[in-house]
């Protein structure tokens, strides 16, 4: 089981949140999936996932991703995935 703190901020303050959970363990493989299932519950856009952003939820625990990663324009400065130890 694995659970994911989904943060949507504006200006510094969150909008919108969830936690996400799994019951299944957690795979590399499956993580753009995981996020589409985030953004859809959001209500954001499905950002483009680079191999930077895996290094950084891999090495981190956690990820950020700015507007420049939206093929969609988005009114928020970031989407942060927190691994939830």
């Amino acid at each position: 089981m694995f659970r994911i703190w989904a943060k949507v901020l504006r200006e510094g303050r969150i909008q919108k949140q969830i936690t996400y959970s799994r019951e299944e363990k957690f795979t590399y493989a499956g993580f753009f999936g995981y996020l589409a299932e985030i953004c859809g519950e959001l209500d954001v856009p499905t950002p483009v996932l680079l191999k930077t952003h895996l290094f950084n939820y891999a090495k981190f625990n956690h990820v950020v991703f700015r507007p420049a990663d939206f093929m969609e324009a988005v009114d928020f400065d970031r989407l942060v995935l927190e691994n939830i130890l």
